[in-house]
């Protein structure tokens, strides 16, 4: 039986999961997820592009208020960079999880 999160956009090896101007980067399974939001984007040529975009390292615990669930929050002038920068917090949370139940 294939895995649910086969059907969305994968970006190293983790979805990727947009509705509206945010977007969710890694799999809801695991103890942390990162989310992107938008703040605001500029016209160039044709192409709205993202000129502030908002990251957070979200604890995926239900049993915390979404307040203390933000582990970690900064803002990039670029999508770009806000994945990038997310990609790394979301696999040293991970990896530091991983760690805690060993």
């Amino acid at each position: 039986m294939a895995e649910a999160t086969s059907s969305f956009f994968q970006y190293k090896g983790k979805p990727l999961v947009r509705s509206g101007d945010t977007l969710y980067y890694g799999d809801m399974k695991d103890p942390y997820v990162v989310k992107l939001q938008v703040k605001s984007k500029q016209l160039q040529g044709d192409l709205e592009v993202a000129d502030k975009v908002t990251i957070q390292l979200m604890s995926t615990d239900p049993d915390i208020s979404p307040r203390k669930a933000i582990v970690k929050s900064s803002e990039k002038p670029s999508l770009y960079l806000a994945i990038d920068i997310g990609c790394v917090w979301l696999q040293k949370a991970l990896k530091e999880a991983a760690k805690q139940k060993d």
